[in-house]
């Protein structure tokens, strides 16, 4: 029998990947605010770490300019990027067994919830998941290990019986801080050596592994 009660999902580089929307959104912010960069494709980076920390970091920015450069981005990304995103191979297979199997779904993201359920909702995946948490509006909620935290809360669960699976090391630093285990996916956006390095409690390199892993 599985240790494991209730399946935690990561969205961006996870489930979905939302590439190609993110980084127009992250363009457009930061020509607004006149912010300069090395190349679209040095942003891809920001994709999945919380940028609230990173922006700040990189840039040299206050904490005050950066949630203006984020409600800028959303600007863009909440009415045109969430739509320019692509599913990965196998997820519904991956979702559709776990789910016949009796596991609790749930989604745990950086995304405000509502933009992800409306990205979940493109790829007919809601159906899957007994609660969708994310950031909150305000963004006090954005971190992973609170977003963890309030997502297993909503459903009664505890961290123990819990597995969350991520593409980034702060998927696998979330987790650890509340004692969840989690599962490393080499198809998104961390590398190998980032995932290696994480202390994920495994890592999978396709969905059917993500199932075999759990079940066993």
């Amino acid at each position: 029998m599985s240790k494991y009660k209730v399946i935690a999902f990561d969205l961006d580089g996870t489930l979905t990947n939302p590439e190609r929307g993110q980084l127009t959104g992250f363009e457009y912010a930061f020509k607004k605010h006149g912010i300069s960069y090395p190349s679209r494709e040095w942003l891809k980076r920001y994709i999945g770490p919380p940028i609230h920390d990173f922006w700040q970091r990189d840039f040299s920015l206050s904490l005050e300019k950066v949630i203006e450069m984020i409600e800028t981005y959303r600007e863009y990304y909440n009415v045109y990027g969430f739509r320019e995103n692509d599913i990965y191979e196998g997820i519904h297979e991956m979702l559709s067994q776990l789910k016949e199997r009796g596991y609790t779904l749930v989604v745990a993201t950086g995304k405000p919830e509502q933009i992800a359920k409306r990205i979940l909702s493109l790829f007919d995946l809601s159906k899957y998941f007994d609660f969708i948490g994310g950031a909150s509006e305000d963004d006090s909620r954005h971190r992973k290990a609170d977003i963890l935290k309030y997502t297993l809360d909503a459903v009664g669960a505890s961290p123990e019986r819990a597995v969350l699976i991520g593409d980034r090391k702060f998927d696998a630093e979330g987790a650890l801080a509340i004692g969840a285990d989690s599962i490393g996916v080499t198809w998104g956006h961390g590398s190998e050596a980032e995932l290696e390095a994480a202390g994920f409690t495994a890592i999978a390199k396709s969905p059917k592994e993500v199932v075999k892993y759990i079940t066993k």
